[in-house]
């Protein structure tokens, strides 16, 4: 799997934070997937420009990865195993 670009609306991160919430947002993302896999419409490599997510309200960039990457997993993970 290969996202692009996250793009935030609303949210300010900190460059120097960045690095932390991109790391958050692939370890939970990889676990995600470990766990459920990619749903099966997902597995031939099409592309999905945009996913849109609920609000998610959280301060450090670290829950912040966690959240984003919870809600692409939801998008785009399969069944729970």
């Amino acid at each position: 799997m290969h996202i692009g670009r996250v793009v935030l609306d609303g949210i300010d991160v900190a460059a120097a934070e960045r690095p932390r919430l991109k790391a958050a947002i692939e370890a939970e993302l990889a676990r995600i997937i470990a766990e459920r896999g990619i749903a099966g419409e997902l597995r031939q490599g099409i592309a999905v420009p945009a996913l849109r997510t609920p609000q998610i309200a959280v301060a450090k960039p670290a829950q912040l990865g966690t959240a984003i990457a919870g809600a692409v997993g939801a998008s785009v993970g399969g069944e729970r195993r």
